[in-house]
């Protein structure tokens, strides 16, 4: 599985303490996601990441 972080990201980090292997801010200081296959282990707090969201950026990859 892997997931992309739209345009509407503000930044706030949450993504990024719920799963740091998933997420990450870059330098402009707006999150990411890595850009590969999440790891088995990491797929329940990347989609907690995902429902947290509170602008609703996070959004999976098909």
């Amino acid at each position: 599985m892997k997931y992309y972080v739209n345009d509407s990201c503000i930044g706030c980090g949450m993504c990024c303490g719920i799963c740091p292997n998933a997420f990450h801010l870059n330098d402009n200081g707006f999150a990411e996601a890595i850009d590969e296959n999440i790891d088995e282990t990491d797929l329940q707090d990347a989609e907690n990441a995902k429902l947290s969201c509170p602008v609703g950026a996070i959004e999976e990859r098909k």
